[in-house]
């Protein structure tokens, strides 16, 4: 039987499982521990081979224990809070539709309120409904708008806690091509208003086609598809990068490219994605998701293959299960869900992965090690997939889908996915996702306001290994965040412990890029921007973005905002627009971004 070392869990870690995973009692205490936590999920999700009768349940249990009391996986943290529970729903990324009625906007909202109480994030695309002044035929008055109607889903979800437990959070995507779109790229410029969103606008090729030749293009009426009028487009590609430079806001989602790679195009287009944008999904469709950590099967020589191999396999085994186990909140999820059960598979502590190799985030061969490592996850996937279908079957929709294509017999239509990780990665000690590590020493603001410490182990590690870890030195890097411009330290170690702000915008993007060439779904990446960074700077992220193929960008400018998830030691609260030591913002949870 598989063995847990409570020692493993840090001191936040402890407090981000009280507050948000463990089980309480009637009183709002903990009533379960960690190992208790991670058995009734193991026995829980296991609880599916019953279904099947191809695998023994109680084997299954024990390879799923094993692996994330090991913290080399962790799902997202509905499945840990909710498995075994009355809740029991497991799923963290749903899209529901908003069509252009007011019973159908009302009746988004309380499906909205549903999936929230429940625990997952939800996204939305707004370009079906009428744009500002449009005329409404049933009332003989003028539309209110998108961005009106957005304002009522904020509120909900202001006194809708996901799961009791956190905030919720939502996406909210506007077409290029909606005449709102100007309203829409500005929306947050107020710093108070959507608190609860974050936004990104759908951008086509034909839009990127007109910026490229510096043309217009058409504003089209989302009822009729009738051109409405014609807009420069550099006149609103400017706006946006100006909204994104001044509070994060929009992001940009490429739909067309999201389109490309839809694995089930016979059954409808992508319009939206989850909170983060790592998961594009159909109306309707929720997806749940867990991270492998790479630090965890890495040495100083490299990652081990053959490990990763395994965990890959069991994981792809756990969450495909868990769209069997899982209770969803709407019967139209739990149709497109089973579907095409689209599972999401990921990373976190890529960073410190290559920190421990001795490789820099920015440098080619950084970039090299990402794309191997998401080819090979991706490949592995793939192949478990296949397994799991010739015993299981393939996901209903198979027919027509891109897999039928390419002659893979799939259980799941879609298996990787590349998410934030801001709760797991906490739990399991590790870098999120695939960003750089933050800093080396910083404050989370988490758990409604608490402030959690943090310190890269490795780096005190060598630091100690090296005999420079002076009480002053190790003060002075706890307030800088970086060694790159200090005084006494060698430069290899300059080199590899690179933070985000230290690494150029470009091998971000770069780094993002890789990562999506073999990714499923898409990657959620923040592009960290020091202070200073200009309107300039993002514009060029985000066309790099798109050269590379990315599916979606996302920037932050560090104290571009009054308040902000991860702030350095130096940071100034007298006047947080001007920060001593400018960094960068970082995602929160696994649904909700640091834009918001």
């Amino acid at each position: 039987m598989a063995t847990f070392t409570a020692a493993k869990l840090s001191s936040n870690a402890l407090k981000v499982l009280e507050h948000r995973c463990l089980v309480r009692d009637e009183q709002g205490r903990p009533a379960e521990t960690p190992e208790e936590m991670f058995r009734r999920v193991a026995r829980e999700v296991a609880r599916a081979d019953k279904l099947y009768k191809d695998r023994d349940p109680s084997r299954s249990e024990e390879e799923f224990f094993r692996m994330m009391s090991s913290l080399e996986f962790l799902p997202n943290s509905p499945t840990l809070a909710n498995a075994g529970t009355p809740v029991g729903q497991l799923a963290a990324c749903f899209v529901l539709p908003v069509k252009d009625s007011l019973d159908d906007i009302f009746s988004s909202i309380r499906n909205m309120a549903i999936v929230h109480q429940s625990g997952g994030g939800t996204g939305f695309s707004f370009s079906r409904l009428r744009p500002q002044g449009a005329f409404v035929k049933t009332s003989g008055g003028k539309a209110s708008g998108p961005v009106s109607f957005m304002r009522i889903f904020d509120v909900a979800t202001e006194v809708v806690r996901q799961g009791g437990r956190r905030r919720g959070a939502n996406m909210a995507v506007l077409r290029v091509d909606h005449p709102d779109v100007l309203a829409f790229a500005t929306a947050k410029l107020d710093m108070k208003s959507f608190s609860n969103f974050n936004l990104s606008v759908a951008v086509t090729d034909s839009f990127m086609d007109a910026l490229a030749k510096g043309a217009a293009y058409e504003l089209r009426d989302p009822a009729s598809g009738g051109v409405v009028s014609k807009i420069k487009a550099s006149e609103v590609f400017d706006m946006i990068t100006t909204s994104a430079w001044k509070c994060g806001d929009p992001g940009i989602i490429f739909i067309d490219e999201v389109n490309r790679h839809n694995p089930t195009p016979q059954v409808g287009p992508i319009e939206a994605t989850n909170p983060c944008g790592e998961q594009p999904l159909l109306e309707y469709e929720a997806c749940n998701l867990g991270s492998l950590n790479i630090l965890a099967v890495t040495t100083e020589k490299g990652i081990d293959w053959n490990h990763l191999r395994r965990n890959v396999q069991v994981a792809v085994r756990f969450l495909d299960n868990v769209i069997d186990v899982s209770r969803y909140p709407l019967d139209e999820t739990v149709r497109m869900t089973h579907a095409n059960r689209k599972i999401g598979l990921g990373v976190m502590g890529f960073a410190e992965a290559l920190i421990k190799m001795g490789i820099p985030y920015d440098s080619e061969e950084g970039i090299r090690r990402g794309e191997e490592l998401m080819s090979f996850m991706t490949g592995e996937s793939e192949k478990e997939s296949c397994r799991i279908a010739r015993k299981r079957g393939v996901f209903p929709n198979f027919d027509g889908s891109l897999w039928r294509i390419r002659r893979l017999r799939m259980r799941n239509a879609a298996t990787t996915t590349v998410a934030p990780t801001g709760t797991i990665s906490i739990i399991a000690g590790v870098s999120s996702g695939i960003e750089p590590v933050f800093a080396l020493g910083y404050e989370r603001e988490a758990l409604e306001g608490e402030i959690l410490e943090n310190r890269n182990q490795l780096f005190a590690r060598e630091m100690e290994r090296r005999n420079l870890a002076s009480p002053e030195r190790m003060a002075e890097v706890n307030r800088r965040g970086s060694i790159r411009a200090m005084e006494g330290i060698p430069d290899d170690m300059r080199r590899v412990f690179g933070t985000a702000l230290d690494i150029a915008p470009l091998w971000h993007v770069r780094m993002q890029a890789a990562f999506q060439k073999h990714t499923h779904s898409a990657v959620s990446k923040t592009v960290n921007l020091p202070h200073d960074a200009t309107v300039e700077d993002i514009r060029q992220i985000y066309l790099k973005a798109h050269e590379l193929k990315c599916k979606g960008i996302t920037v932050y400018r560090y104290g571009c905002k009054g308040e902000q998830v991860l702030k350095l030691a130096d940071w100034n609260q007298n006047n947080p627009c001007k920060p001593a030591s400018p960094q960068e913002g970082e995602s929160d949870d696994d649904c909700s971004s640091c834009r918001t």
